[in-house]
């Protein structure tokens, strides 16, 4: 009997033991986001089903106040993050300049459309967001067609632009307009009455509150309004805001070949399959996004795309900011 006992203990301790090496086997992942959180969530489901030997957690903020953790973070040491995603591509350039960052040229990059200039792996495109003008069909009738449409009586006193200081989107916006059309294109818009609003959301909430009559606006967040029913509609001019979200591993870290995964399944199929339905435009040509999001097509999106200088933007964001902000507040 003592021996059965013995024999039994010996079999829970060896299970135990097992159980605990696998978990200890476990590899661990983080990712610092400016992406919504439902998109790194489903993702983040997805991936586990992938990859259940990583355990991946993430934070998810705007990209100015990561880049304020990564800068504290550096100080202390040490950054926490194993990888990071966001929209504002000039925040890659710099980190790329200050050596923080692992190259790696995803597995399927051949498969994908690269945005970037002068691509090395040191961080590479996962979506591509589009901007274009929201307007409120209660109140506008005949969609405008070109930029310059919003200088029309029509949108006299109500069209909405986020304050570039406090959206990396809205400044990313501001600065190819401004290289595309001239300054003058702002003064035309100021002189009709158009207004700097906060974020690029709340532009658009004001726009499909009537508060605004149409604003400069980002497509997923359009379009998930237009998904629960506001009174919306985005549209583009032939000159499009097409702006890369990258994402990138750091140097140094610890979990370099987890993240290289994930790296891989947010670039792959399924991956892309889940932004797409998120209604904004993946880097793969053989993904689609659904019909009711009303998206141009990714090759379509590329060829109309505006020119940037993201070095050049970078650069000249203190001097941009201040001259749109004089323009507007005129």
């Amino acid at each position: 009997m003592r021996l059965s006992r013995i024999a039994s203990l010996l079999v829970t301790l060896a299970l135990a033991g097992a159980f605990a090496g696998s978990a200890l086997a476990q590899q661990k992942l983080f990712v610092y986001t400016s992406m919504k959180e439902s998109l790194v969530g489903d993702l983040k489901t997805a991936f586990a089903k992938k990859h259940p030997d990583i355990k991946l957690d993430y934070q998810s903020a705007g990209a100015g106040k990561l880049m304020a953790k990564i800068a504290a973070e550096r100080e202390s040491g040490k950054i926490l993050a194993d990888v990071l995603w966001t929209s504002e591509v000039p925040d890659f350039y710099q980190l790329k300049a200050q050596g923080l960052l692992l190259p790696y040229v995803p597995t399927e990059s051949k498969a994908l459309y690269n945005p970037l200039p002068d691509y090395d792996g040191s961080f590479t495109a996962v979506r591509l967001g589009t901007l274009g003008i929201a307007y409120n069909t209660r109140l506008i009738k005949e969609p405008p067609k070109t930029w310059a449409d919003l200088t029309k009586p029509a949108f006299k006193g109500a069209y909405g632009i986020a304050n570039p200081a406090l959206s990396g989107t809205a400044y990313m916006s501001v600065a190819v307009l401004s290289k595309a059309f001239g300054w003058k294109y702002f003064e035309g818009l100021r002189a009709n009455g158009a207004k700097m609003g906060k974020g690029s959301g709340q532009v658009v909430d004001d726009t499909a509150s009537g508060d605004l009559v149409a604003s400069l606006a980002v497509d997923y967040i359009t379009l998930d309004k237009i998904d629960k029913g506001a009174t919306l509609a985005l549209v583009y001019p032939p000159e499009m805001l097409v702006i890369p979200s990258p994402i990138a591993i750091f140097k140094g870290s610890p979990n370099a070949d987890a993240a290289k995964k994930f790296v891989d399944f947010v670039l792959s199929k399924e991956g892309q399959t889940i932004i797409a339905n998120e209604g904004t435009l993946p880097v793969r040509a053989d993904v689609k996004v659904p019909d009711r999001f009303k998206l141009p097509a990714v090759d379509d999106a590329v060829k109309r795309a505006m020119k940037v200088d993201y070095q050049t933007i970078m650069a000249e964001k203190e001097a941009t900011i201040k001259k749109f902000t004089e323009i507007m507040q005129k």
